[in-house]
């Protein structure tokens, strides 16, 4: 979809929108990360609830890994607004995606069993309860928690929960504003149903990075002062961001924990695996995390090359990979390649996923691509995976791959 100049400028568009969310919506909520989006965003919704002397709910799910500038803001932002917010900052056991380990893929925020090995406490605001949520269970992903909490935080009512995503950030954040397959409310291009009686808004969808910083500097609005030392060390304006520093494509800012807080980066290393790692090596191309351009032993094909780092994972990863693998296989095999894929094919084709090859799949197993998303896969609901490794066990035998 074509992009078209409204004919005023983003913030004046971007007041309507947040007044449009008022009028129309019982309830209202900001998921915010204290990033400098989500906070531009909460300035806002905060303004506009000044005006209609409403509270707003705000949610925050702390990760525990984060910098303590960004626990800082926030809790300046919850005690500056305190009478016109709803506060939910939640510290609850969730499972976070660990790219920087084949050992340990995965960690737990907030482990009860490993207390003593938190990288900090989690402030007196916090959720900690494991039954204030009904909906919550010990292990839950993120991607699963926030879904769950608008359904709970509705109450039946018409909820809209605001959130600070720019399309300009990437092509899927775009494609979240654009679909013309979504349902939105009341035709507002801006939102998207998210069943029952939620929907996400997102007011901002339209600045661009300059305009989130000029906000800041002519409204004289506090931002994390997290930015002011991203700056500092290098980073532009563009490559800035503030999430779970453990994830595939977060951990290339792994390094930047030790340039700014070194103490918060020592703790970070005894508490997951492969951070150090993660710290050296994410940015760097190459086989080590098989970023850019990769290369095969010699005396190997990609095919025994990726038999050959398939045998050397851990059991539990390998099993995983394994699983992976025979689903894209045999995919393939049902659409032209009877007889196996090819060993590699058109760089090109490759990277646009038009073709299957076993360097793909050398390249997804030296990327740590646990979730395989280079071979087109998703990302399981941790409720489901166990179920899932039954079914492949038994799927594998019928197809004759890595059968056992």
């Amino acid at each position: 979809m074509a992009k078209r100049p409204l004919g005023i400028d983003t913030l004046t568009a971007t007041r309507q929108r947040i007044a449009r969310v008022f009028d129309d919506f019982t309830r209202i909520y900001v998921s915010c990360s204290f990033g400098k989006d989500s906070v531009a965003l909460l300035h806002l919704v905060m303004d506009e609830a000044k005006l209609r002397n409403r509270k707003v709910g705000v949610l925050f799910i702390d990760l525990e890994g984060q910098y303590t500038l960004t626990i800082t803001h926030g809790l300046e932002l919850v005690n500056h607004y305190a009478n016109h917010i709803d506060l939910y900052w939640v510290s609850l056991p969730l499972h976070l995606r660990n790219a920087v380990s084949v050992f340990q893929t995965d960690w737990f925020c907030w482990d009860p069993d490993k207390r003593d090995e938190w990288i900090r406490i989690p402030p007196q605001c916090a959720i900690t309860d494991e039954d204030y949520f009904p909906f919550f269970r010990r292990g839950m992903e993120f991607e699963e928690f926030t879904p769950a909490f608008g359904h709970w935080y509705s109450q039946g009512e018409l909820t809209a929960c605001l959130v600070g995503i720019r399309s300009d950030e990437s092509l899927n954040r775009y494609r979240t504003i654009a679909s013309r397959k979504k349902s939105t409310f009341d035709r507002l291009q801006w939102t998207t149903w998210c069943g029952q009686s939620l929907f996400n808004a997102y007011p901002i969808y339209d600045w661009k990075t300059a305009d989130i910083w000029t906000y800041f500097a002519k409204s004289g609005n506090p931002h994390n002062l997290l930015y002011d030392r991203m700056y500092q060390a290098g980073l532009t304006i563009h490559q800035m961001r503030i999430c779970q520093p453990f994830g595939d494509d977060q951990r290339k800012g792994l390094y930047l924990y030790h340039v700014i807080e070194p103490d918060t980066w020592a703790r970070l290393l005894t508490r997951v695996a492969g951070a150090n790692q993660g710290a050296l090596y994410a940015k760097e191309s190459g086989d080590i995390l098989g970023n850019l351009k990769i290369t095969k032993p010699s005396g190997h094909t990609w095919k025994s090359f990726a038999h050959l780092v398939l045998d050397t994972l851990p059991p539990r990863t390998s099993e995983h990979y394994k699983n992976k693998i025979a689903v894209f296989l045999k995919w393939w095999a049902d659409r032209g390649y009877p007889n196996g894929i090819p060993d590699y094919a058109d760089v090109k084709d490759e990277a646009s996923k038009k073709v299957p090859s076993w360097r793909r799949i050398c390249k997804a197993l030296l990327r740590n691509d646990y979730w395989c998303k280079g071979l087109s896969f998703s990302q399981h609901k941790s409720a489901a995976y166990e179920k899932h490794l039954k079914i492949m066990k038994k799927r594998r035998r019928e197809w004759g791959i890595y059968a056992q």
